[in-house]
């Protein structure tokens, strides 16, 4: 180990590590298992003080930085270089009653926000997946569970503890700095490490919810069913439809085993009778494989999608639209349906309701008059061929004349590393050029550039 890194192990309480040192894969592994980060240096941050130590090593050295939590959303990943900072280790929840505020440190996961909020009646503004990281979902936007209903996760942030890239600890809110705490709502990881946030509770502690799978031999059919059961529906249901084949493994229920079925997602905060009436023209459609639609504690709302908790590899892209053409549904099912040339899951969800509304003080996020945002994914226990890119290329192609953006928190290096251009294309004009303006006063080096990288306003 080099004296430089022998000094920044001095100062931190993990592990400080390099290449083919006793647990440094252990310690650079995500969630993703297709790309993953292979630092000179990861760092294993348990305080605030670590992730400090480690960015002011990096900065005196011009030495690029990622930071991971989960591993979940990869976008570009160190090859031989830099410094991965994970804080996996920095788990520490805080629930304020009176505020109605939960504050939680840069490890933590949403099942742990949303079971230490439950006792006190209050539910955290949480995407499907428990398992996620909240900070790396929050920095994105965050396309919520009850999001028709809520709005981005991101409009719910309070404050955030954040290290730039000068090494310097900043408490981040619109008062402190109203620039830097825009452009973290929806701008992703591009302003520095952030150690810790404080972000909004709401009242909800049941649901009406879960899932309706159908077998999928008329997808298109399904799919201009599910459009038109969402047009007249209110804000208190947010849904979405996958459709995919499952796999034989035992972690599918047997009746879903090797067959091409479309899942139906339901998360409802009205009464259970209301519910049973909205849902009814679902099921009218046809058998269920399996119906797990009911009166459920919020504390279980983490199983209405079922959202795979084994590490794997994947990659795939989205597109927000304006509208849902009943007519290109028969072109998403013949380019990314069963017959495609690669295997895809296709996954539409309904958005509108609060989603569309500016709040008071919005943050950087794009595309908030999308009716529907359309994910497309390639996934496997090895490396995705190649040859899936162009499979969702011509998808995002035929969606072009409805498409009015992309989140940032479901593009999973999508064809490569995201380009600039493809960057400019997640934020309105304006927006972006602001970013871009942040970015030179807290990161004129581009250190972070390991994510969706909006590069210095002023650069090559």
């Amino acid at each position: 180990m080099s004296v430089d890194v022998e000094m920044l192990a001095t100062e931190v309480g993990g592990p400080v590590l390099l290449p083919g040192s006793r647990g440094y894969d252990e310690e650079r592994a995500g969630f993703q298992t297709g790309f993953r980060h292979r630092p000179a240096v990861v760092v294993g941050a348990t305080r605030a003080e670590d992730v400090r130590a480690a960015v002011r090593f990096a900065a005196e050295r011009r030495l690029p930085v990622a930071v991971q939590s989960t591993g979940h959303g990869i976008v570009t990943a160190l090859n031989g270089e830099g410094v991965l900072i994970t804080t996996r280790r920095m788990r520490a929840v805080t629930v304020d009653t009176e505020a109605g505020t939960v504050s939680t440190e840069a490890g933590v996961l949403w099942g742990e926000v949303i079971e230490q909020a439950a006792p006190h009646g209050l539910a955290p503004v949480n995407g499907s997946a428990p398992h996620i990281g909240v900070v790396g979902y929050l920095l994105g936007g965050g396309v919520g569970l009850l999001g028709r209903r809520t709005g981005y996760a991101s409009d719910h942030v309070r404050a955030l503890d954040i290290v730039t890239a000068d090494g310097v600890p900043r408490h981040v809110t619109a008062d402190s700095y109203p620039d830097l705490f825009w452009a973290l709502r929806g701008g992703g990881g591009n302003f520095g490490a952030v150690t810790a946030v404080e972000t909004a509770l709401v009242p909800v502690t049941r649901l009406y919810g879960g899932g309706l799978h159908f077998a999928a031999d008329s997808p298109v059919d399904l799919l201009r069913a599910y459009q038109e059961w969402t047009l007249p529906l209110p804000e208190e249901l947010t849904s979405s439809i996958g459709l995919m084949t499952c796999p034989t493994s035992p972690h599918f229920p047997e009746p879903l085993r090797g067959r091409y079925v479309a899942h139906v997602r339901i998360a409802f905060t009205g009464s259970a009778e209301a519910g049973e009436r909205l849902v009814a023209p679902l099921r009218a459609l046809g058998p269920r494989l399996v119906d797990t639609v009911r009166e459920m504690p919020y504390t279980e709302a983490g199983t209405i999608y079922q959202d795979p908790r084994v590490p794997h590899t994947y990659f795939g892209g989205n597109v927000l639209l304006r509208e849902l053409d009943p007519a290109t549904l028969r072109t998403v099912v013949d380019l990314a349906g069963p017959h495609a040339a690669v295997p895809c899951v296709v996954d539409i969800r309904h958005l509108g309701g609060a989603f569309a509304r500016r709040p008071t003080d919005p943050g950087a996020v794009g595309g908030r008059d999308a009716a529907y945002m359309l994910r497309v994914m390639t996934s496997g226990t090895t490396a995705p061929s190649t040859a899936a890119r162009p499979v969702h290329q011509r998808l995002y192609d035929a969606l072009k004349q409805w498409t009015i953006g992309r989140s940032p928190n479901s593009i999973y290096n999508d064809g490569g590393p995201v380009s600039q251009e493809q960057v400019r294309g997640l934020f309105a004009a304006e927006d972006f050029e602001r970013l871009r303006r942040v970015k030179r006063q807290y990161d004129p080096h581009n250190l972070f550039r390991f994510t969706h990288n909006i590069e210095p306003a002023g650069g090559n």
